[in-house]
């Protein structure tokens, strides 16, 4: 089920991005673009990350960086091969 129609965007995607290390509607826009054009999906995007146990939250919490850059190109790569197979 598509999440953010403008970037073509499916749950299973934003998934994916959580499951690299995106604990937040920020980092998931900052990997795939979901929620940076109308923005109605925001809410969706927040209630697929819910409020749970979230490794990186404390460090988002007081405002650091939850990736490194180095691990946000690493996630990003990851799952866009997983997108092309």
């Amino acid at each position: 089920m598509y999440v953010c129609s403008c970037f073509g965007v499916t749950e299973k995607q934003v998934k994916e991005h959580a499951d690299a290390g995106a604990c937040t509607p920020r980092q998931i826009a900052s990997a795939c673009k979901a929620g940076t054009d109308c923005g109605s999906c925001v809410r969706r995007i927040q209630a697929i990350l819910g409020r749970g146990n979230c490794p990186r939250r404390e460090l988002v919490d007081q405002g650091k960086p939850a990736l490194t850059a180095a691990e946000a190109v690493v996630a990003v790569d990851a799952v866009e091969l997983r997108e092309a197979a």
